[in-house]
C-alpha cells in the first residue's frame, strides 16, 4: 500500500501460526475505495461482488468490475463521486497490482497445463462414449430409422446431433480439465479474471480440441467421398470429419493437424475479408458525412446551414453517464430521486413526512381519480 495514499494500515483480518498479522487481499483492496461506496453485481467467474460502505465483502475482482469497458466499480466511482477520484482509484489499483506482482510474482508454463493421469483418462472415456454414441447415431441414419429435426432431412439431423455430441465432449474435457488444475492454477486464474484468455482455451490446451468446422460445418470437402485418402469412402465417423480428440499440450496426429489446418485458415481468410470491407465502409461514411459539424449550439449542421440533428446524438443522452450494463436503463431515476432527497433533508422525520405527506389534487385529471374511487365504493 505504499504506492497508494493509505498511509495507515487497516486492523489485521487475523493471526497465522506464527503469532503474525495478516490482511486478506479484499481488506487492502477495500482500502482503495471510498468510504460510502455501496454496490453489488455479478463478476463475470459467476460469484456476487458485494461492497458495503467502502468495504469488499464477497466475489472476485475482475474484468467486469475495473476493466477498461463496463468495469462497474471504475464506473460507479467515476458517476456517484468524479472522474478524478475514478481517475486516482485506477492508478491506485494500478500500483497496487504492480507492487503485488513484483513481491509474489506471476508466471506461466507448459507445465501449468499438465493434468494427471486420472484426469486424461476420465476425458478418454468420455471421448470413448462419444464416439459410441456417434456411430449409432450413423447405424440409425444408414438404416432410415433416425427422427429427423423439425424442418430437416435426415442428414442434416445426423449432422447437427454429431456436432451437439462432439461440443459436449469437449464441454466435459474442460470441466475435468478445471477440477484438476485448480482455482490457483495460474492459467485458470488469467482465464477466470479477464485478463487473458478463456477457459476454453485451457480446455483445448490441456484437455481436447474439439471438432473442426467450416462454414459452420463439419468438415466434408477433400478427396472424392472422404475427407483424406486415410479413411473409407462414405466414412461419417468423427475422426474422419475433423474431431481432434487430443490437446495442444499431447500434440495433433498428422490427421488432426490437417484438419485443424483448414479450420485455422477459414479464421485467417475471414480477418482479412473483413478488414477490407470494413475499411472500405468507413471510407464512404468519412465521405458521405465530412460536410457535418458539431455547432456549439448543440445542433449538427452541414456547411449550407441545414439542421441535420437538432441534438448531437438525437437522443439527448450521455454515453458518460447511461448505465454499462444492459440489464438496467439507461437511467437510474429511482437513485437520483434517492440522492436529491437525501441532500435536501438532513432529519429522517422531515423526510419521512415529505415522501409519506399527500398533496391536495392540482388538476381535473387528479380530481377524476378522487371521483372514480367515489363512485367503486372506496375501493
Amino acid at each position: 500500500l505504499r504506492a497508494t495514499r493509505t498511509d495507515e494500515l487497516p486492523d489485521p483480518d487475523g493471526v497465522d501460526d506464527d503469532d503474525r498479522a495478516f490482511w486478506t487481499g479484499r481488506t487492502l483492496f477495500s482500502e482503495l475505495l471510498p468510504d460510502d461506496l455501496d454496490l453489488e453485481f455479478t463478476s463475470s467467474a459467476g460469484d456476487t461482488v458485494l461492497i458495503e460502505d467502502g468495504k469488499l465483502l464477497s466475489g472476485t475482482i475482475d474484468e467486469d468490475a475495473v476493466g477498461a469497458f463496463g468495469g462497474e466499480v471504475v464506473d460507479t466511482i467515476a458517476k456517484k463521486y468524479s472522474k478524478t477520484r475514478a481517475r486516482i482509484f485506477i492508478n491506485e489499483v494500478a500500483a497496487l497490482a504492480m507492487r503485488s506482482i513484483m513481491h509474489f510474482g506471476f508466471s506461466i508454463g507448459i507445465d501449468d497445463e499438465s493434468i494427471p493421469p486420472e484426469a486424461q483418462e476420465r476425458i478418454d472415456e468420455a471421448i470413448d462414449n462419444a464416439n459410441d454414441r456417434i456411430e449409432e447415431l450413423i447405424a440409425a441414419y444408414e438404416a432410415g430409422e433416425l427422427e429427423p429435426l423439425p424442418g430437416r432431412d435426415l442428414s442434416e439431423t445426423l449432422e447437427m446431433r454429431i456436432q451437439q455430441r462432439q461440443g459436449r465432449v469437449r464441454d466435459t474435457a474442460g470441466e475435468v480439465a478445471e477440477e484438476y488444475l485448480g482455482k490457483d492454477n495460474p492459467a485458470v486464474v488469467m482465464a477466470q479474471s479477464g485478463a487473458r484468455g478463456s477457459m476454453l482455451n485451457l480446455t483445448q490446451m490441456a484437455g481436447c480440441i474439439g471438432g473442426q468446422y467450416v462454414r459452420g460445418e463439419r468438415i466434408h470437402r477433400g478427396y472424392e467421398n472422404r475427407t483424406l485418402s486415410h479413411f473409407e469412402e462414405g466414412d461419417l465417423t468423427a475422426e474422419a470429419h475433423g474431431f481432434v480428440e487430443h490437446s495442444y499440450r499431447s500434440g495433433l496426429d498428422p490427421k488432426e493437424f490437417f484438419f485443424h489446418a483448414m479450420g485455422g485458415r477459414e479464421g485467417l481468410v475471414d480477418t482479412a475479408v473483413r478488414t477490407s470491407k470494413s475499411g472500405y465502409l468507413q471510407r464512404r461514411l468519412i465521405n458521405a458525412l465530412s460536410e457535418l459539424e458539431a455547432q456549439y449550439d448543440g445542433t449538427v449542421r452541414d456547411t449550407t446551414d441545414n439542421v441535420v440533428q437538432f441534438e448531437f446524438g438525437e437522443d439527448g443522452t450521455s454515453p458518460v453517464e447511461v448505465s454499462s450494463s444492459v440489464d438496467e436503463s439507461a437511467v437510474d431515476v429511482e437513485e437520483i430521486a434517492d440522492r436529491v432527497v437525501d441532500a435536501e433533508f438532513d432529519d429522517d422525520e422531515e423526510k419521512a413526512q415529505f415522501i409519506g405527506g399527500e398533496r391536495e389534487p392540482l388538476n381535473l385529471s387528479e380530481h377524476a381519480d378522487d371521483w372514480w374511487m367515489e363512485a367503486a365504493g372506496g375501493d
